[in-house]
This record gives C-alpha cells, sequence and structure tokens, in this order.
C-alpha cells in the first residue's frame, strides 16, 4: 500500500482513507513506522538475503560455528561446569512424549 505525503500547516502528514486504516488496523492515535523508499541502504554482498531483527543481521548456527573454528581455540568460551543436574532440569527421555 503506497499513501502520500501532504502538508498540514508547517508539518507533513500521511493521510489514509478510513478503508485503508481499517484495512491496516490502525486507529486514531496509534504509532505507526514508516520506512522512505528514497535512497535505499547498499546492502553488503555477504548479506544479501540475511534476516535482520532490529536493524541487527541474524546469524544461523553454521556460521557462527565457522566463525569460532576461523579465530582458532584461543577464541573458544570457557566450559562452565554447573554440576549435575537437580529437579526441573532433570529430563528422562524413555517417557518423553515428544
Amino acid at each position: 500500500m503506497e499513501a502520500k505525503v501532504i502538508r498540514w500547516g508547517n508539518d507533513l502528514a500521511v493521510r489514509l482513507s478510513s478503508m485503508e486504516a481499517e484495512e491496516l488496523g490502525i486507529r486514531e492515535g496509534e504509532t505507526v513506522e514508516i520506512v522512505s523508499k528514497g535512497r535505499p541502504e547498499v546492502e553488503p554482498k555477504q548479506w544479501t538475503g540475511r534476516r535482520y531483527v532490529d536493524g541487527l543481521p541474524v546469524y544461523t548456527m553454521a556460521e557462527m560455528i565457522a566463525e569460532a573454528r576461523r579465530l582458532g581455540p584461543e577464541a573458544e568460551p570457557e566450559s562452565v561446569d554447573w554440576g549435575p543436574d537437580r529437579g526441573s532440569e532433570i529430563i528422562d527421555d524413555a517417557n518423553d512424549p515428544y
């Protein structure tokens, strides 16, 4: 859906018809996010098609493991021994219905 930016006094506004607002589920007073179609940012080639959350790339487990192997064993985090499992941490896989 596209909407035109109009001047409203000294401000700019995006005007939606009541039908468009209903279709989008927008009510008066709600805050919406607007993304400009002008001048797109050039995405680095290695990030093409990547999923983003809050503007940050989401890496796959395979990518994270490959990076850890590239950095070598000195970059590997320490293992932490938390002791034996207790209470709900204990899993009986034999009776697991899933």
